[in-house]
């Protein structure tokens, strides 16, 4: 028998990804045409988890993830998975620790328990993640993942066992880092956590206000001689943290995942469009025909969402374009996103940057590692280069932001 339940904290107000997150829950922002959530949900249900309580804090992360979601029944129907969602009652937490406590305490769970935080989309096996937690006898088992760059995560000191001997939070140079394996933020906790929680050690850290997994409580377990020990991962994993990791995550699961991963049709190589309705075959079969004679240019990998609209010369290159959206005439999008119902005009360039939804990009405006959010409009002929706009904000014609924030 494997892991059987598992607890999402969501919380905070993803600073980092904003404008994307300031009316959105972080794990609610739509990756590959979906909620970047989903694909965690179906990955663990269809590695035998059957129930996940999702440690929401804050109105936007409870009602963008319960409105959506609800229980969860609907994932059969769509995916073939079942898998039961609960949801922690409201309550204020002072870290994703404190999240997984209340929720482990107001449902009576008594068994062993994975932990993965919204804001991560990965590819790990489970069930050698939970026999390698059980042949250690581990008090905590953790999922490490090898790293080139370390300085942005807490890394692990192990030994030859790989028992975890401490972390280094966020090295501030490579060479202070004690290995290249980081922490995930995945973990497999055994039933003690919550009597180790309600222990002298445990007790302490909560009246202190001491929650936080890898800062507080992860540390305070190695220092009180429990057995923590590191898993190292081999498959993908992105802490879907900022837009350029956002970026870089995307263009990873576009280069590296097929059609059935990704709910949709290769119309030709490479190239992905969603849907099954009468009019989305029709808009297969006219985008192969447009795209073979020349009429639409795409390169890379592309992924179309349900019910575009593609005008004459439009230029696609390693982007994703997401449902009910109209790309003008001669419009290009390359190695960015567009989001649902936005408009982009006629021979406007979006390049390296991320559109958010219902947003609208004028006649001729150019993006350049931009991030715009939900419902701005962008008038024509501007020019945003590494700005970043707030949701329903404008920005008039003609006009150019470098390197700004219009908030």
């Amino acid at each position: 028998m494997g892991v059987r339940v598992a607890v999402i904290p969501v919380g905070g107000e993803a600073v980092r990804l904003r404008p994307l997150t300031v009316e959105t829950s972080k794990a609610m922002v739509r990756m590959l045409n979906r909620p970047l959530i989903e694909f965690t949900l179906v990955n663990l249900a269809r590695q035998g988890v059957e129930e996940i309580i999702m440690g929401v804090r804050g109105y936007y992360n409870y009602k963008d993830i319960y409105d959506y979601f609800g229980e969860g029944y609907w994932l059969e129907r769509e995916y073939g998975v079942r898998v039961r969602l609960r949801y922690m009652p409201r309550a204020e937490t002072r870290g994703n620790a404190e999240a997984v406590k209340i929720s482990l305490e107001y449902y009576g769970v008594k068994e062993p328990v994975l932990v993965v935080q919204g804001d991560n989309i990965f590819e790990m096996d489970l069930d050698s993640f939970y026999k390698f937690h059980e042949a250690n006898k581990a008090f905590m088992t953790i999922a490490l993942k090898e790293e080139e760059n370390v300085e942005e995560f807490g890394v692990a000191a192990v030994d030859e066992r790989m028992r975890i001997l401490r972390f280094v939070e966020k090295p501030k140079r490579r060479e202070d880092a004690p290995s290249n394996l980081v922490n995930t933020g995945l973990y497999l906790l055994s039933e003690d956590f919550l009597n180790f929680l309600e222990g002298e050690v445990g007790s302490r850290l909560y009246r202190e206000g001491l929650m936080d997994f890898g800062s507080n409580v992860i540390p305070a377990a190695i220092d009180a001689g429990l057995p923590v020990y590191g898993f190292v991962t081999k498959g993908f994993w992105f802490d879907v943290g900022s837009p350029d990791r956002y970026l870089a995550a995307t263009r990873y699961l576009l280069d590296n995942l097929g059609p059935s991963d990704l709910a949709s049709e290769e119309v030709l190589p490479r190239i992905f469009v969603q849907g099954t309705s009468p009019e989305s075959l029709a808009l297969k079969r006219e985008l192969k025909e447009r795209i073979s004679s020349g009429d639409v240019r795409v390169e890379g990998d592309v992924l179309i969402g349900r019910h575009v609209k593609i005008g004459r010369g439009v230029y696609l290159k390693n982007s994703v374009i997401d449902n009910y959206t109209i790309l003008g005439e001669g419009a290009e999008v390359v190695d960015s996103v567009v989001m649902d119902r936005s408009v982009l005009g006629p021979r406007s360039r979006v390049e390296g940057s991320i559109v958010g939804r219902h947003s609208a990009v004028g006649e001729g405006a150019l993006l350049i590692g931009s991030v715009l959010g939900n419902d701005v409009t962008v008038g024509r002929g501007a020019v945003l280069i590494n700005a970043k706009v707030w949701p329903h904000r404008s920005v008039g014609d003609g006009v150019k932001l470098e390197n700004f924030a219009l908030t």
